[in-house]
């Protein structure tokens, strides 16, 4: 007699458990489409985006929904000496190599490894280098445009 293996299955913000007799993932194999499972090597030279080495370049495209963008973002030379105001979504930076001071509206922060950075729609901002910053500075940029509630924390 066999195990049960368990999937939870999110649907509508709820977990909803299946119980199954073999695990999901033993199947035929992947006929068509498989490309669509990738891993993507943000350090590979070939993800460079034009703002590397001039702050005045922009990220790169990685993903792109209607109302979702992820970009790759990479600082290493400059400051952005110009002010960015994203008017048509919020943008949640995500810091995964490196430090950078950002300047807001809002207030400083500074963003090292592993700190991710909500910044609202409409307002202005801009990365600085700092004392922690390394040779290349790697953020993920998500964009998006929907309202985002703030859960995490009760």
């Amino acid at each position: 007699m066999s195990d049960i293996k368990r999937e939870v299955v999110t649907i509508g913000g709820k977990n909803v458990v299946l119980a199954h007799n073999v695990s999901p993932i033993e199947n035929g194999g992947v006929l068509e489409n498989a490309e669509i499972f990738r891993i993507l090597n943000i350090f590979d030279p070939k993800f460079t985006p034009s703002n590397m080495a001039k702050a005045d370049g922009t990220p790169l495209r990685i993903y792109s929904a209607d109302r979702v963008k992820i970009d790759l973002s990479k600082r290493s030379k400059e400051d952005m000496s110009f002010w960015h105001r994203n008017i048509d979504a919020h943008e949640i930076i995500i810091c995964v190599k490196g430090a950078l001071r950002w300047e807001t509206e809002m207030g400083t922060r500074t963003m090292r490894e592993g700190d991710m950075l909500f910044i609202p729609k409409g307002i202005a901002h801009r990365s600085m280098l700092c004392e922690e910053s390394s040779s290349e500075n790697v953020l993920i940029e998500l964009k998006i445009a929907d309202d985002l509630a703030y859960v995490a924390e009760g």
